[in-house]
């Protein structure tokens, strides 16, 4: 049976509203700003007065507990949001978002935002779409520290950030991160990072130098199986 697909009905005379564009220019209540690497677009615990919309770079979002410890909760890409806490009352910020690269990335005001929801149901659509793939993603995590090896979990993070799986061009080339980002994504030491890294670029499942790019060979360590070129230690 095709797959049936519901589309608003469009207003005659209106012109068509389109999301991305309406996140992507500045305007009341929009700001488009470049951000160096390392710059915060929020800390922990600043007012949640405002979303942050992605145009450009990477942004990573981390969490520091009462003893002083940090851990990677979210990395997101271009056209992800951050900061959508405001959106269901948050008072203030969970985490510290911050460019991993340089980026360009649009601020929009609570309120502001609210209000095109209200009036743009595309918009709207848009980002419950957004919001439950991020709800996947969290479980998928947690199941992930829960019952998964830290060598099987720091490939799947990996494979996840070169976009393995999702829609469009792949994008094998990451660029940097360093393995102190990744040890703390996946909950582990530097040490088991760098010595899965060099395990996994021996094997000829990553390409490591400077700039890191995945392969998708890379996806036999997540699902446990033996890439076909590596042989056994009996030699067969």
């Amino acid at each position: 049976m095709p797959k049936q697909i519901y589309r608003l009905p469009k207003k005659k005379g209106a012109p068509s509203f389109d999301p991305i564009a309406f996140l992507s220019t500045g305007g009341r209540g929009r700001v488009i700003s470049k951000y160096k690497k390392n710059q915060k677009l929020f800390s922990q615990g600043d007012a949640a007065d405002s979303i942050y919309f992605i145009l450009e770079g990477r942004v990573k979002v981390t969490v520091v507990s009462a003893t002083g410890k940090e851990a990677v909760v979210a990395v997101l890409d271009k056209h992800g949001f951050c900061g959508e806490g405001c959106l269901s009352g948050q008072p203030r910020r969970m985490a510290t978002a911050r460019a991993m690269s340089e980026s360009l990335i649009a601020r929009i005001e609570k309120d502001t935002l609210l209000r095109a929801i209200a009036d743009k149901p595309s918009l709207s659509a848009l980002l419950v779409s957004y919001l439950l793939k991020r709800t996947i993603r969290v479980e998928e995590d947690l199941v992930d520290q829960l019952f998964n090896s830290s060598e099987k979990r720091l490939a799947r993070a990996l494979l996840l950030l070169a976009n393995f799986g999702k829609e469009g061009k792949p994008q094998p080339l990451i660029g940097h991160i360093s393995q102190e980002t990744l040890a703390e994504m996946i909950g582990t030491t530097r040490s088991r990072v760098s010595f899965f890294m060099n395990k996994f670029r021996k094997m000829g499942l990553i390409n490591y130098n400077g700039t890191l790019e995945v392969h998708s060979s890379l996806l036999s360590v997540v699902l446990n199986e033996r890439p076909p070129h590596i042989k056994s230690d009996s030699g067969k």
